[in-house]
């Protein structure tokens, strides 16, 4: 394997749209169900109502810096070149805390509920089954997993569809139970229990930033990468915003013995066996589909730190014949089998702090490229590229301040873990070698 060569430019917007919706996976509305109902007090719809504002304010700057700089390595390229790189490697190393346990969560739940639905197996056996295919179809390139993800991805929209459409037919029937209002709150349930939903919640919505790391296998990165962040977020809304809908109209008071397969039980409860067996089926697809998406985000923000010297330079090889970063892979499919010794709610907290940390410092690079550094002040950037990202930031900032205390002292606990490794590598942040990330643009 060599550094010399490059990623191979073959991703249309199609393929862009296809691996951010399969990083995001729709069907993590009802694998993270258990935990995201729970989190929220029962009350989905209005947590993903306002995390998909904070979302959407967030996705809008990633556009924004995707234009400026078109290059992989997302948050970390964004901010260590907007900011400086010191700035940049924390951000990075938080995102690369987001990434690698979500490649974990999608072998995590695959173990979940193939072990839920055949129970004499054991969840590690499905495990390491997924794992194994993971790797093989990354190493083999990113075009044959895109294509493969866009199957898996049809299938999940199609099974989102079939599943509302049941409970609109049920609920003329006269299955109504809490009536149409959206917004209305359950007794119980405070407005704070809500916004700590949302922190949560976020996690539903985490994917449309890792196709920055893809830009270099992009074709037209500038005008393909922003069109897609915007297509996905819109299209991940609209399933989550009907699905959370139905649900809470109809089963308002639904309890899971098990909130790591309450998605299973919802399934038994709403179709039976059929139904259960149907949701099975397309979630093996669907978590093969996110774990493929998972691997190759965070295989090619490795890949960008390594060729920056933030990790070691065996990071940044690339495999002669299949073009990408196979050791990369390799060793996050040997990471990715600590999903047999990790819970769910664990995985989840550790993906939102990585994420959300990364998510406000890209609303603030836009304001640190544009405004202050490019100076461009005019009425229309003032609004889109200060007033937006303030706004964008504002929310995100609230979110991370909600998360429990668990999850800000585990992602506390990475950073101190990254500020150990960068005094050990003695990054000067003067000789960090970004010339080399603009070589691609």
């Amino acid at each position: 394997m060599s550094d010399k060569l490059t990623l191979k430019r073959e991703l249309s917007l199609t393929h862009v749209v296809t691996m951010g919706l399969s990083w995001m996976s729709p069907m993590i509305f009802f694998t993270s169900f258990g935990v995201l109902h729970e989190g929220s007090g029962g009350m989905l719809l209005a947590a993903y109502v306002l995390a998909f504002i904070a979302i959407l304010f967030t996705a809008l700057s990633y556009g924004q810096m995707a234009r400026a700089f078109p290059v992989s390595g997302s948050a970390y390229t964004y901010t260590t070149k907007s900011m400086n790189p010191f700035i940049g490697f924390l951000v990075g190393w938080a995102i690369l805390l987001d990434y690698l346990f979500s490649c974990i969560i999608a072998v995590l739940m695959f173990g979940i509920n193939l072990h839920a639905q055949f129970t004499s197996v054991p969840a590690s056996v499905w495990i390491v089954l997924c794992t194994l295919v993971v790797m093989i179809i990354n190493i083999i390139g990113i075009k044959t997993s895109a294509n493969v993800s866009k199957i898996f991805v049809l299938m999940q929209i199609l099974f989102i569809a079939g599943f509302c459409a049941l409970l609109v037919y049920r609920a003329f029937q006269g299955g109504i139970t809490a009536g149409w209002n959206p917004l209305a709150v359950q007794e119980g349930v405070s407005f704070s229990t809500i916004l700590a939903g949302a922190s949560l919640v976020c996690f539903s919505f985490l994917g449309f930033d890792s196709i920055t790391t893809m830009t270099e296998e992009t074709k037209q990165p500038k005008k393909t990468i922003p069109r897609a962040i915007l297509i996905i977020v819109l299209m991940a809304g609209l399933m989550y915003f009907v699905t959370a809908f139905l649900i809470q109209q109809m089963y308002p008071s639904f309890t899971s013995g098990n909130v790591d397969s309450a998605g299973f039980e919802l399934m038994q409860v709403i179709g039976g066996p059929l139904l259960a067996s149907i949701f099975t089926f397309v979630i093996i697809f669907s978590v093969l589909a996110q774990g493929m998406s998972s691997m190759t985000t965070v295989t090619r923000l490795m890949f960008v730190m390594g060729r920056t010297s933030l990790l070691p330079r065996m990071f940044a090889s690339i495999h002669p014949k299949y073009r990408t970063p196979t050791f990369n892979i390799i060793l996050m499919s040997i990471i990715s089998l600590s999903a047999m010794f990790i819970s769910l709610e664990t995985a989840i907290k550790f993906v939102n702090f990585g994420a959300l940390t990364a998510f406000l410092f890209v609303n603030l690079s836009v304001i640190s490229h544009y405004i202050i550094r490019e100076k461009q002040r005019s009425p229309k950037d003032l609004f889109v590229r200060l007033v937006c990202p303030l706004i964008g930031a504002g929310f995100v900032f609230y979110l991370i301040m909600l998360l429990d205390l668990s999850s800000l002292l585990l992602g506390a606990g990475w950073l101190i873990a990254g500020l150990i490794y960068y005094v050990i590598k003695k990054v000067k942040p003067a000789t960090v070698n970004m010339a080399k990330v603009d070589e691609a643009v």
